[in-house]
Order: structure tokens, then sequence, then C-alpha cells
């Protein structure tokens, strides 16, 4: 028997679990993720430079976690590449949002109001693809619970994890902005929701899988649009990590002020594409103005 069975979750779960997501889904997507390249210093100027480079760099946003994954189960890196409706998609969202006359798609997926929305839909997306890899590693090793954990882990974070070597494409090198040292709060999500889903797939966590990809969706949905209609780049889970660290390694307890200070702690390349780089390039712009 379920534990949210007595919340009546189950036929809501196994209704939202089963919904497509192609087009509208994939298309926030796309949207969300092109949106916070355009955020990256210098990545304007590539794109008037270097079209290639700047594509290349915008598949990599849309499609670095399934290439990631791919690698790690010995599966072919480009094999996603196959899918032509994904990749066009894909290549209209970056034409828009890069070259569009006078900005206006950028201008319009930019507004808050609609950013918001497209950044609840892409939640959907990760929530889903975590599901999925976990389930796909499962199913190559059945017992390898390390080995599905990561695979959920990168399937939901890949294009943080692999953003030094986007870098590398635009021309930029900065190994102090990797990931793994500075974890954003999508990238910790996506190494719980792993590990939720492996106890799952496990049968030690007594939820449908229905169930939790519903209740795990609706957190990151709410938790992200909230942080971004705030600014914020917090991490709901700093409180509980800064105690567990405390007890377990050593580390010294983070103060209230430590999580609402952002020029305190190292800023990740996520954050940086999310909000900081915007408004870096909105003052110059005003500034050549």
């Amino acid at each position: 028997m379920d534990v949210l069975g007595v919340l009546n979750l189950g036929e809501v779960g196994v209704y939202f679990s089963k919904m497509a997501m192609f087009p509208v889904f994939d298309l926030a997507y796309y949207i969300v993720s092109i949106l916070y390249l355009k955020y990256e210093p210098g990545s304007v100027e590539v794109s008037r430079k270097s079209p290639v480079a700047s594509w290349l760099c915008a598949m990599l946003y849309c499609f670095g976690s399934y290439i990631l994954a791919d690698i790690i189960l010995g599966v072919c890196p480009i094999d996603y590449f196959h899918n032509n409706s994904h990749i066009l998609l894909a290549t209209a969202v970056w034409y828009l949002i890069f070259y569009c006359p006078l900005n206006l798609f950028y201008k319009c997926v930019a507004f808050l109001p609609i950013k918001l929305v497209l950044v609840a839909l892409k939640e959907v997306v990760r929530a889903r693809k975590i599901a999925a890899g976990v389930h796909h590693a499962h199913h190559a090793y059945h017992h390898g619970y390390i080995i599905m954990i990561i695979t959920g882990y990168v399937k939901g974070s890949g294009v943080a994890l692999m953003s030094n070597f986007e870098q590398l494409l635009r021309g930029v090198w900065k190994p102090e902005t990797n990931e793994i040292l500075n974890m954003s709060f999508p990238t910790k999500a996506s190494l719980y929701g792993a590990i939720l889903f492996t106890l799952q797939e496990a049968h030690l966590l007594p939820v449908s899988k229905s169930t939790l990809i519903c209740v795990f969706t609706l957190f990151m949905a709410t938790s992200k649009v909230f942080m971004t209609a705030r600014h914020s780049h917090g991490s709901p889970f700093a409180l509980v990590e800064s105690w567990v660290c405390h007890l377990l390694f050593g580390s010294p307890l983070a103060s209230a002020d430590d999580h609402h200070a952002p020029a305190a702690t190292p800023v990740s390349p996520v954050k940086t594409k999310e909000e900081l780089s915007e408004g870096t390039r909105k003052r110059k712009a005003k500034k050549a103005e």
C-alpha cells in the first residue's frame, strides 16, 4: 500500500506520468535552456562571429544530459540526434532567440510571467528525465544502484556538468566554475531525485513511480518558479545540508546571512546563466545607449 494513497494521488500520478512531453514541454525546455545560454557573457558575440559554434553550444544546452548519459552507459553519444523533430525544434528556438528581428522573440520569452510558466514546464521535463535515466540504468544494471543514481543525476543536470566543455566552444575557460565544486539547486535536486527514484526502483521506497514523479515534479516546479520570481540563488536544502555536513564532515555551520549574501559564496555556472549574466549584459547595453 502506498504511503500517499490516502491523498488519492494515485490516479493523478498515473495520468501525469503518461503525459507526452513533445512538443509543448520539450519546447519550453529548449526555450529556457537557450535563454540561459544567451545570458552567458560573450554568447551574443559568438553567435555573430561563429553561428556554428553558437548552434553547437545551444545543442549542448538542450541535449547535453542525453549525450553524457549515453557515454556513461556505453551508448553512441550522438544517438539522440536521430530525433530530427527535436533537433529542428531546438534549432528553430536557437535561431529565434539569437537572430529574431528586434529581439522580439527573446523579449517575449524573457518577460517574467511567461518565463515563470516556461521554467515550470522545464522542471516537468527534468523530473521525467531523471526517472527515465534511473529506469534505463536499472534495465542495464539491475543491482547497480550507484550506476542508477549517477545516470539519473546526469540526466537531470548533464548540461551543468558539461558547462566547462561548452565554455571551450565559446573560447572561454573557467575551471573554477566547475558544477561539482559549486553545485546549484537544480544539480543538487537532480542528485536527490536520482536517489529517490533509485530507492523506488529497488522497492525500498513505498511509493509508486507515477506518484513519485508527480510529487517530485511539483516540488521542483514550485521551488524553481519561486526562486526565479525572487531572483534568488539560494537553495531549500541549504539549512539541512549545513547541519549534515557539520555533523558528518566537520564543515563549519553556515549562518542565515551566508545563504542570503550572493557575494559571500562562489557562483555556479547555472546561477550565472539564469540571472547574474543577464543583469550584467543589460547594464552594458544601457551604458552603450
